[in-house]
């Protein structure tokens, strides 16, 4: 199947290239310009993760029904004195054209009260020293799309000229102007930003990487070629799947690093293993003269060899990569399963790229890559490239590696296991949370926004907590009056009555609203027993709800993914033992990436060097996402090794020398798609979004250690330790495996 699939693609190169010019030019102009207007980015989503049924996700859907005032900007301003007579007029003069302003139904500040600062009630909109206030700006309820951004804009741009009206009379004065769809869009943006930086830094390293790997500008391109076609195939496929699904804003950058880092490595695989194919055919011609017309000889029989081998390989890692994927839409959070399904959908386009158009390339380049490229015959650069360049050999660097770890397998087994059980310790202590503005980068107007509102205007801001209780105003008062009783809580708001509900902000002794201390507020809350129905929101709720949910799914997801891979790799391998191996080295592998994130991110250690403010814990979804990811692409490698093993077995080579000569073919290849994928993911950790520095550096050191610790040393000691148990399977499993298995 696959040998005819390359056939095919090699008698039409032109035809398929020019096939994936069209599909990526019109991937990348949907993504940009979207259809009737409305490109990706503007249908991304962003907040904290929500549970769809979870008592804080109907907590939150009560007040906002409640809620029907519109959307609203907030001017901070510091460096004003607000009992100078002389900040009132142009105060006032700002106020009154804000309020002018189509669309905007009230202007509210503190000098707008009779008595200005003095009332009673312009307290909260007073900062604590006396030296600044803030200015509201409410837009009418009901606005179309259109009308709403235009009037945020107007209000937005009249805010930031504020400062500048009271220099006469405050010269220190300098505003923020903030608000949730700034938030968003700062979010958003954001994202844009990243993903260009990303990109910028890790597609040159990536050639550069490649261009060792193969000697040569030609060959390293062809891998960059059919990644850059499975990004703009893979930000078309997130455009259409915003139309079926709630997109997060980190979805794009996340499914992008990994849609990249597969086309690479898949691209990679395939081209090595033709120049190898290429190679050894010109060699058997002798000094002959050979054809050289496309579509025959050593052509058309490199490429049917390398799809028939190196192309199964790939079909069998793209499976299992986009089977750990699948495993995210069991869970219930929309945006796991958001994750899931653009997961898939970007390993799918990299594995047709890989399948399809890398082949085609090869075609075109022909027997070019079978000779030493122009740069490789430059005295200093062949030096270079004759150490790091792909070999054919049985013995060298990687095989020795090997036969090192083979003369003292228990020696190497147990420092490995030591060594990663060392790296997991800190996931004995991880704290999971569902951040919001905290995500913003260090310096960003938004998050200084609201960092400026907790500190100096603490009565305007919104409870950490809030309790929707549905019942009467006097029934539920003396229920309120006791929350201020419990452990952990710092002061309770007066009761507010809206309709057949009443809301209770309940304020922490903590500030960090979705801390340890926020936490155990809300279970204490959800531990009593009113007489009246009641839901208890807030961020740290919302975590509580989003780490069950999580929990819950977990144990299915577990399940779907670790039965199907056992399934693939034993219709790969025939064995039983193989599929369990890779499975526990797997998981040790993940333990010890997820323990150098905490170490990293949440104990704050490389909070310096990274530059990012820690919060306190990991993004719950973040430790979802990782594990997902960093266990299809660890099968990733286990499947290019044990492919290249498998293959000498079946040969007649004994297991200790097919675990060396697999090593020593698969090795550098192994090594050299780690290297890039590091690069790739190191890219998008150069990034500000925080969740997206968690999921770069968490995949980045699962990669380093799995290419290395893992799969040359654990898995040759491991299979070495085994030997012919490897390939040992129950008879009746071996005569299934002999009716259906998987062959080339």
């Amino acid at each position: 199947m696959f040998a005819r699939l390359g056939r095919a693609v090699a008698l039409r190169p032109r035809v398929v290239v020019a096939v994936w010019i069209v599909l990526a030019v019109l991937g990348y102009a949907l993504a940009v310009q979207g259809v009737h207007g409305e490109n990706l980015f503007e249908r991304l989503h962003t907040g904290a993760p929500t549970v769809p049924g979870s008592e804080s996700a109907a907590g939150r859907a009560i007040l906002d029904d409640q809620d029907d005032s519109g959307a609203s900007l907030t001017l901070v301003l510091q460096g004003v004195d607000v009992s100078d007579p002389a900040v009132a007029a142009p105060v006032a003069t700002a106020r009154s054209q804000v309020a002018a302003i189509p669309g905007v139904a009230s202007v509210v500040d503190p000098l707008a009260l009779p008595d200005g600062a003095d009332n009673a009630a312009a307290a909260p909109l007073v900062a604590r020293d006396g030296q600044g206030m803030l200015m509201i700006a409410q837009l009418e309820p009901g606005l179309s799309d259109e009308a709403q951004h235009r009037a945020l804009g107007a209000v937005e741009a009249r805010f930031a000229q504020v400062p500048a009206d009271l220099h006469a009379v405050a010269p220190e004065a300098r505003g923020i102007v903030g608000g949730t769809t700034l938030v968003v869009s700062a979010i958003t943006e954001q994202v844009k930003s990243d993903l260009r930086t990303g990109e910028a830094i890790a597609l040159p390293i990536a050639l550069l990487v490649m261009l060792l790997v193969f000697g040569g500008f030609l060959a390293a391109a062809m891998p960059l070629a059919g990644a850059i076609a499975s990004i703009a195939g893979g930000l078309a496929a997130l455009l259409a799947l915003s139309y079926w699904i709630d997109l997060d804003s980190s979805v794009v950058n996340v499914v992008t690093v990994l849609g990249l880092g597969l086309s690479i490595d898949y691209g990679l695989l395939i081209v090595s293993r033709f120049r190898e194919e290429l190679t050894a055919i010109m060699a058997d011609e002798g000094g002959t003269r050979a054809r050289r017309r496309r579509g025959d000889g050593a052509v058309l029989t490199a490429i049917e060899a390398t799809m028939a081998t190196a192309g199964r390989t790939v079909a069998f890692s793209a499976l299992t990569v986009a089977i750990a994927i699948a495993g995210l839409l069991a869970f219930s959070p929309p945006i796991l399963r958001s994750f899931g399904g653009a997961g898939v959908a970007i390993v799918l386009i990299a594995l047709a790229t890989a399948m399809t158009l890398v082949p085609a390339l090869l075609a075109l380049a022909g027997r070019r890559l079978g000779k030493p490229s122009v740069i490789a015959r430059v005295p200093l650069l062949r030096r270079v490239f004759v150490r790091t360049s792909d070999v054919q050999h049985d013995d060298g660097l990687f095989s020795r590696l090997a036969a090192w770890t083979q003369r003292r397998p228990w020696i190497v087994l147990a420092g490995t296991l030591v060594l990663l059980g060392v790296l997991a310790a800190p996931l004995a202590h991880i704290e999971l949370r569902n951040s919001t503005t905290e995500l913003l980068p260090l310096g960003s107007q938004q998050r200084e926004y609201v960092q400026v509102l907790a500190r100096d205007y603490p009565a305007a801001t919104s409870p950490a907590i809030t309790v929707v209780a549905q019942g009467q105003l006097a029934e539920v008062q003396p229920w309120a009056q006791q929350l201020g009783e419990l452990d952990g809580v710092a002061s309770v708001d007066p009761p507010k009555a809206s309709g057949s509900y009443v809301t209770v902000g309940v304020r922490p002794a903590s500030p960090d609203g979705g801390g340890p201390t926020a936490r155990q507020v809300v279970r204490e809350i959800r531990a009593l027993d009113p007489q009246f129905p009641t839901w208890v929101t807030g961020q740290a709720a919302s975590e509580i709800d989003f780490t069950h949910a999580v929990g819950e799914g977990a144990p299915w997801a577990i399940a779907i993914v670790a039965l199907a891979t056992l399934v693939l790799l034993f219709l790969m391998t025939g064995s039983v033992v193989m599929p369990v191996k890779a499975l526990l080295t797997n998981a040790v592998s993940i333990a010890a990436s997820l323990g150098v994130l905490v170490w990293a991110f949440q104990d704050g250690h490389l909070a310096g060097l990274l530059n990012f403010e820690p919060t306190g814990g990991i993004e719950t979804y973040v430790v979802a996402l990782v594990i997902a990811f960093a266990f299809g692409l660890a099968m990733d490698y286990e499947v290019f090794l044990l492919s290249r093993i498998q293959e000498l077995v079946r040969a007649g080579v004994p297991n200790d020398e097919a675990v060396r000569r697999g090593l020593q073919r698969s090795g550098r290849i192994i090594t050299s798609a780690a290297a890039i994928v590091v690069v790739v993911f190191a890219g998008f950790v150069a990034g500000k979004l925080l969740v997206i520095k968690e999921v770069g550096f968490a995949l980045a050191v699962a990669v380093t250690v799995d290419a290395t610790v893992v799969r040359l040393l654990l898995v040759p000691a491991t299979m070495t330790l085994l030997g012919r148990w490897n390939w040992w399977a129950p008879a009746p499993l071996r005569r299934l495996h002999e009716r259906w298995h998987l062959v080339h």
